[in-house]
């Protein structure tokens, strides 16, 4: 996305509480930094001593894979954590739209690891899910193996080029998962490579997601400090409202706030 050496630095919730200070944030939930796969559960610890420091963040999305002899083990030891309410455990994708990792371990096509998912709905966990916009129907078969499991797709489908060919495949592959009931969506990181972050670019994407999902089944994400690469918080979240303006005070608490506390079980009373 570009030069990656400004995340090389400390980022605690009295950065994030200052990047956002020009908006009314409820509660935060932490998705899995890809911190050491060995240090799994160190990371879901030390997590949650930053939360006990600073009350921040309200939930945790852990990381587990879900094809390893030990991964039952490891999701249950996650699962003991109190905040951690879900699993981001990445299937292998290819880097561009015209490769393929079909069949390759942990690839969506890997009976195994679609196995492994299961153990997710054991736990009572829910699966953030994160794939190219180009594996977006490979992944809806995924999904369609666990009609029960609470999914919830990452960074809107990841439309990162905007080719007319691709967008088309994009929406394709964003309405199969759609017809998913059980999965919802996180409208953000609304990057393309080499392009910077505008409202005309990002609009039509936002505005396709939220006609394909429905205000019910989305929820706007920070995807900070990462995406910070491309924008600022206030001027990310700033577009985000903009977009919606015309919706009702009830969507719009819902996109913003209400559907990411039902999803992710925060009590915001």
């Amino acid at each position: 996305m570009g030069d990656f050496s400004p995340l090389r630095k400390n980022y605690l919730p009295p950065d994030y509480l200052r990047d956002s200070a020009l908006h009314n944030v409820v509660a935060t939930v932490h998705v899995e930094a890809e911190c050491d796969r060995s240090q799994q559960l160190a990371e879901t610890e030390w997590v949650s001593g930053i939360a006990a420091r600073f009350g921040m963040p309200n939930a945790i999305v852990a990381h587990a894979w879900v094809d390893e002899p030990n991964s039952e083990e490891i999701l249950a030891a996650q699962k003991r954590f109190p905040l951690v309410r879900g699993i981001r455990t990445k299937p292998v994708t290819a880097a561009t739209p015209d490769g393929s990792v079909r069949g390759e371990k942990r690839s969506l096509q890997c009976p195994v690891w679609r196995k492994g998912l299961a153990l997710l709905e054991k736990y009572d966990l829910s699966w953030d899910l994160r794939v190219p916009s180009w594996h977006l129907l490979e992944a809806a078969e995924v999904v369609r193996e666990h009609p029960n499991m609470r999914i919830v797709l990452n960074h809107t489908g990841y439309p990162l080029v905007r080719t007319p060919e691709l967008l088309a495949d994009w929406r394709k592959g964003m309405e199969a998962l759609a017809d998913c009931p059980n999965v919802h969506c996180k409208i953000s990181s609304l990057v393309q490579p080499g392009e910077p972050w505008t409202y005309e670019d990002n609009l039509p994407i936002i505005q396709d997601t939220l006609r394909m999902f429905g205000v019910d089944r989305c929820m706007f994400a920070s995807n900070f400090p990462v995406d910070g690469i491309k924008a600022s918080w206030d001027f990310i979240y700033l577009a985000f409202k903009r977009a919606t303006a015309e919706m009702t005070d009830s969507d719009r608490t819902k996109l913003f706030s209400a559907n990411a506390a039902r999803f992710y079980r925060i009590d915001l009373s």
